[in-house]
């Protein structure tokens, strides 16, 4: 008989692993535990959908600011915004649960609601009962992680969980980490009612894994559309309470060590993986650098499969869940003694910047990574604002790219930072997935849409082949 036992089947990848292996023949008990109070994962609960709940109230104001053709400047009723979006939360996480415990209605799985912690390999106490497996799923996802900052003790500061629960915010604030979180949520604090925001970002410009002319586009957009001050190439080095209740964060640029005052603090400086409470120590698993294998074992333990956020990889929803139909699969060919498989995805990114009205999205590679990889390629890049349709929609800024390989025109990359760039990610991941030319793709706009961005960039490739 063969026991697999997942710790954390709320959560995308742990439930993605629960699915597909309550259906196979090669398992035949499948423990399921979690601790969620209500439970439902990071993404519904703390992640991905609030988020984008908010950002939604946010990019109507945005827009309403910024058309000429309207009159007013109209606040969002935060109070109604939260009511909102925990409405449809609950919702959501109730569907979760619902799917996780649906499986236990098969004789050979249990769901049993708890925190797992390890007391030996493969063996795990859950509140008292002692549970042991031949093969353990971890799928425990991530945890905000606060900057280890000399002073961050003595003052108020908010994280991204505090920044999706609140009703109300003060007038001035000044803001460390300007990564994926940082750029969705800094935009959100200026449309819900934060009239003065510095940001502090340690490199020349943001969107690290773009090519660098994204990152200074979406540096304009959010200096002159948004009235945000982004402080670049600059570094904390502490911060203090001020007398009335506000922070003083003292910063390093080039031009030497200043100080920055404002009435709050938040913190947007990633997430770390939930480790604490598995007790790995009493095992013989050492989380670290490359700890976790490209099959989703851990490298120490190989009938151990760590999946999603845990695993410090890629904190991506849509990647968790295909590291845990991967383990899954992976945990059926260890038993029948098959060669694994190894995950090796297309980059697939969406960043909602600029409340959503601007996202970035990528697909395959950019012209960095093309070069890193010796490929010969040809690139085409288009400004927003050479298709008319951006202009009437009163979303003007941004670009795209695509980076074409200049032996056979096969797009091997997209990138956009415009209006509805997230909705082309899923047209243009069929593109590259599927290894198409770009006489491949049809040349023929269906006017007036958003997509006529990506007929010039076709148009402009074949040009430059």
């Amino acid at each position: 008989m063969v026991h697999a036992l997942i710790v954390g089947a709320y959560g995308s990848a742990g439930v993605a692993a629960a699915d597909a292996l309550a259906d196979t023949r090669d398992v035949d008990r499948l423990t399921l535990v979690d601790d969620g109070e209500p439970g439902g994962g990071l993404c519904i609960l703390r992640g991905c959908m609030p988020s984008k709940e908010l950002l939604s109230a946010a990019s109507h104001r945005y827009q309403v600011r910024h058309d000429d053709r309207l009159e007013g400047d109209p606040t969002l009723a935060l109070e109604t915004v939260i009511e909102t979006k925990d409405e449809h939360i609950s919702n959501f996480a109730a569907h979760r649960r619902g799917a996780v415990n649906m499986l236990t209605d098969a004789d050979h799985v249990e769901f049993v609601h708890g925190t797992a912690r390890f007391v030996g390999d493969r063996v795990v106490d859950v509140d008292g009962r002692r549970i042991e497996a031949d093969y353990v799923v971890v799928a425990t996802g991530s945890s905000v992680t606060v900057p280890d900052l000399p002073g961050i003790d003595d003052v108020t500061y908010a994280t991204s969980v505090d920044v999706l629960e609140a009703t109300e915010f003060p007038d001035s604030g000044v803001v460390m980490g300007f990564g994926y979180v940082g750029l969705e949520l800094v935009a959100y604090l200026r449309e819900a009612g934060v009239e003065a925001l510095t940001v502090i970002e340690h490199d020349d410009r943001p969107l690290d894994e773009a090519d660098p002319e994204f990152g200074d586009a979406l540096l304009e957009v959010y200096r002159d559309e948004f009235g945000i001050d982004v402080l670049t190439n600059a570094y904390e080095k502490r911060v203090e309470p001020t007398d009335d209740g506000g922070v003083r964060l003292f910063v390093e640029d080039d031009g030497g060590e200043h100080a920055i005052e404002a009435d709050r603090l938040f913190t947007f400086t990633g997430r770390k993986p939930t480790l604490e409470s598995l007790a790995l120590e009493n095992t013989s698993i050492e989380p670290g650098r490359g700890w976790v294998r490209d099959t989703m074992q851990a490298r120490a333990d190989d009938r151990v499969f760590v999946i999603g956020d845990v695993n410090g990889r890629e904190p991506i929803l849509h990647v968790a869940k295909e590291e845990g139909f991967l383990a899954a699969e992976n945990v059926r060919r260890h038993v029948a003694g098959e060669d694994l498989a190894r995950y090796d995805p297309t980059p697939h990114h969406v960043v909602f910047s600029g409340v959503g009205v601007y996202p970035y999205a990528r697909v395959g590679h950019t012209e960095r990574s093309a070069a890193d990889a010796g490929i010969e390629y040809v690139t085409a890049t288009r400004e927003a604002s050479s298709d008319g349709v951006f202009e009437t929609k009163a979303t003007p800024h941004g670009l795209a790219k695509l980076v074409v390989d200049a032996d056979d025109g096969t797009v091997l990359g997209y990138q956009g930072f415009h209006y509805h760039a997230d909705v082309m990610a899923k047209t243009l991941q069929v593109v590259v997935e599927n290894e198409l030319s770009v006489d491949d793709v049809p040349d023929r706009a269906y006017h007036p849409t958003t997509p006529e961005i990506v007929d010039g960039l076709v148009r402009e490739a074949k040009t430059e082949l």
